[in-house]
């Protein structure tokens, strides 16, 4: 799994792409605060056969924090690498993606 941001200069947006292994997998979405925890295919990942993995690019606003979790096969699953962890009502984690760009 892998987060990749790239903030843009020229406006006030990040470029952020989450990479998740194949294995074996037949559907990996992500939801969050930024779509209101509702999958749909704006947030399904990509199939990239030839990094044997799941892609998806999204432009968030920068200076903000969002808090998300994958939904692979219907099952959440928090990003290793994400910025940090916090609880939830659920007695569980989500993960915090921090786009402050100090």
């Amino acid at each position: 799994m892998g987060i990749k941001k790239s903030f843009l200069k020229t406006k006030p947006l990040c470029n952020i792409e989450f990479s998740v292994p194949d294995n074996g997998c037949s559907k990996v979405e992500i939801v969050g605060d930024f779509n209101d925890w509702n999958a749909s295919d704006e947030f399904t990942f990509k199939k990239n056969k030839k990094r044997k993995e799941h892609v998806l690019k999204l432009k968030l606003p920068q200076n903000a924090t969002y808090q998300y979790r994958y939904l692979i096969d219907g099952d959440f699953v928090n990003e290793p690498e994400a910025d940090s962890l916090i609880s939830n009502s659920f007695g569980t984690q989500n993960c915090v993606l921090d786009l402050n760009n100090n």
